[in-house]
């Protein structure tokens, strides 16, 4: 952390005499760092403290300053870093270039002291109220994402909840949903679909896969024994209750909704009952036409419900839900997932363990 409240200034100048003219012209209210050449320049910029502006000469051996700008706003680190060129070029193609290569201000040799002290008043103070905006827009950033988190959770449960079942089945599964595609991110052809962005979206969006329960009635959702085939068709209504949910509130709110989040919360829960072959529903997609959202979740649910006691049956062991899993491979499941499944199912196995209801 800076020990110092000072703003911190980085003088570049290849002329000792120079520097110690800025330097003390500044240092009573500024702290203080020197380089005497492009090279130096970018190193020290990068270095703590970071200066909070940068004073450049252009005209140095080596590296000159237009480079060494240059290189500077091409590093995320220090490309919002202002920085001033003060130097004896005084052609306006010279001062043009200075801004096309990103200097917030062109000061030419000779120059005036109580001037530059003005110009870099000026910059720093819009230097820190960016900053302050960036921050404010982080933190806000933040809390809108939390509170989305926060809502999602609660529609969740509450489906959840009406099944008998607890929050429990929600966070492992979405646990379950993220380890399997970060290790699938690494096998080809997924790792071209696989970002960290949609990665974060797939666990998001999973515990909405059996929000359209909340329209199935109670006599048919919580029924002890084996459901009728008429009784059945109504339950897997819930999918579609679900993506109906979604569509609705998409259409309701517009531009202001992550569209990427909503695409892919619905077609986890419209299509998480597809299977591979075919044999699934609501529509009977197979292969590749499943989305891959709802492959993965697929995968996870499945394993979830194998595990756990239900109304119907007792929990199966990891081993048992396992061995099932794998009669499913290429006809329930996308085999290249469940081949997946089987490499990283002792986290699977995990993160049951670690997260009961």
């Amino acid at each position: 952390m800076k020990q110092s409240s000072k703003a911190t200034i980085l003088i570049v100048d290849d002329t000792p005499l120079n520097i110690k003219i800025l330097g003390d012209a500044l240092q009573d209210q500024y702290d203080i760092i020197v380089a005497l050449n492009g090279e130096e320049a970018v190193l020290r910029a990068g270095q703590h403290p970071m200066p909070d502006l940068i004073l450049m000469d252009i005209m140095m051996p080596g590296m000159d300053g237009y480079t060494a700008c240059e290189i500077l706003k091409q590093n995320y680190i220090t490309s919002k870093i202002p920085l001033i060129f003060v130097t004896a070029k005084r052609a306006i193609e010279d001062e043009e270039k200075g801004f096309q290569l990103g200097a917030v201000d062109y000061i030419s040799k000779p120059f005036s002291l109580p001037i530059v002290r003005s110009r870099i008043q000026t910059h720093i103070a819009l230097y820190d109220q960016t900053r302050l905006l960036e921050e404010t827009i982080r933190e806000r950033t933040h809390e809108l994402q939390l509170t989305r988190d926060v809502t999602i959770h609660g529609l969740a449960v509450l489906a959840e909840t009406r099944d008998n079942e607890t929050g429990a089945h929600i966070i492992r599964t979405k646990r379950y949903v993220r380890v399997l595609a970060e290790y699938m991110q690494t096998i080809p052809p997924f790792n071209s679909e696989l970002n960290t962005a949609y990665i974060d979206l797939l666990e998001k969006s999973a515990p909405l896969h059996d929000i359209g329960k909340v329209g199935v009635p109670d006599d048919i959702l919580l029924k002890p024994g084996k459901l009728t085939d008429e009784e059945f068709h109504i339950m897997k209504k819930h999918s579609v209750y679900g993506r109906d949910a979604l569509q609705r509130s998409e259409q309701a709110f517009g531009d202001n909704v992550s569209n990427s989040f909503l695409l892919c919360a619905k077609e986890i829960a419209y299509s998480h009952h597809e299977k591979w072959d075919g044999s699934g529903y609501p529509e009977g997609l197979k292969g590749t036409s499943i989305p891959l959202s709802a492959r993965f979740m697929a995968i996870a649910d499945v394993y979830d419900a194998l595990i756990s006691e239900r109304v119907y049956k007792k929990a199966f062991s990891h081993e048992k839900a396992v061995d099932i899993m794998k009669e499913g491979r290429g006809s329930h499941f996308d085999p290249d997932l469940l081949d997946g499944f089987l490499v990283v199912q002792h986290q699977f196995k995990n993160i049951a363990a670690a997260c009961q209801g």
